[in-house]
């Protein structure tokens, strides 16, 4: 199961974090593969739901995330799956000397024919950590 882990110190409070990534539909703006994000139910909690269209070696995929776990200020877990991929990204938050440290994990596991291809994606979806770092960073630093 490939895995992306990345961490990024954000210079605001933990709350102020929290709440703009507890909004999974800002992954637009953090993001650096999203196209779009939008809530499908629920009111941010355990248990909404939202579609994220990305894009990933130049193809457009829809997952539908559901938010898993939901610890206010601490740990934010969304789970996103389609035909082909099961994502679990977990999100955590502590408070850093110069603001919120932010580390963010994600674990894919491929269906079907695209669990053959595993070995071939991990440097790809290296890549698409490194992206999203850099975004997640810029966002953070513009709230």
């Amino acid at each position: 199961m490939p895995t992306i882990r990345r961490t990024v110190v954000a210079a605001k409070p933990v709350d102020t974090v929290f709440a703009y990534l507890a909004d999974f539909a800002n992954a637009e703006e953090w993001d650096a593969g999203t196209l779009s994000c939008r809530r499908l139910s629920g009111d941010g909690g355990v248990g909404t739901t939202y579609e994220n269209v990305s894009s990933f070696r130049g193809r457009k995929t829809t997952l539908v995330y559901e938010v898993m776990e939901c610890v206010e200020n601490e740990r934010l877990v969304l789970r996103g799956a389609n035909k082909t991929v099961t994502a679990v990204d977990t999100m955590t938050f502590d408070p850093a000397p110069d603001g919120t440290r932010v580390t963010y994990n994600a674990d894919f596991t491929f269906k079907g024919l695209a669990a053959l291809l595993t070995p071939f994606l991990k440097k790809p979806l290296a890549t698409l950590g490194d992206e999203a770092e850099k975004s997640l960073a810029a966002a953070l630093a513009r709230l």
